[in-house]
């Protein structure tokens, strides 16, 4: 079992790495698409890693934290999300966003996933809903909105990156606001921001 490597990026692309150790062995890892954008080829990494081994391959995801890691392990215990899938739902923002999205059944926030079902997005909800517990049930907390998914959705549609729609939403206070309202202050605060 793989489960932590360091060594050197000597390739990357959107999806994935190639590390190699000390040892000579370069290794193919999956990343949350957009997670490693700031490293360079070359550079020095360590990153727990998750192996699946199917009939046809062993796969390997990695993750900065054993933290992500372990949320990633309990995502696909979920049937219906496989490791692709999970990698792509930890890219929908902090753990807490989605563990709170998850506890309070937040479907549309999850559905946000390519490729990730309004049902397996409801399976996600009720089968992780006591495990992950009572997370961000603050409502004053712009991240655990109901409305966060509709606006980031507007935003990204609108042409910003996820990243970016959340990162702006996340400087709201969304007490008593309307998703239309929250979309307009996030564009004021955009265009201001400029």
């Amino acid at each position: 079992m793989i489960s932590f490597l360091t060594g050197k990026i000597i390739q990357k692309n959107a999806s994935s790495i190639v590390i190699m150790t000390s040892g000579g062995i370069g290794y193919l890892v999956s990343i949350q698409v957009g997670k490693y954008s700031s490293i360079q080829v070359d550079s020095e990494v360590s990153l727990y890693t998750y192996l699946k081994v199917s009939e046809t391959a062993m796969d390997l995801y990695g993750f900065e934290t054993l933290e992500e890691k372990r949320f990633f392990e309990l995502l696909i215990s979920v049937k219906g999300v496989g490791p692709k899938g999970a990698l792509n739902i930890l890219g929908l923002g902090s753990i807490d966003e989605i563990q709170a999205a998850i506890s309070r059944s937040d479907v549309k926030y999850l559905t946000q996933v390519s490729g990730l079902g309004k049902r397996t997005a409801e399976r996600l909800c009720v089968e992780l809903k006591n495990k992950v517990g009572s997370v961000g049930r603050d409502t004053g907390n712009p991240a655990m909105s109901d409305s966060l998914g509709e606006v980031v959705e507007g935003l990204v549609t609108m042409g910003y990156s996820k990243e970016e729609a959340r990162d702006v939403v996340q400087q709201l206070d969304s007490d008593g606001k309307t998703t239309e309202e929250l979309l307009k202050q996030s564009l004021k605060y955009l265009s201001f921001n400029k």
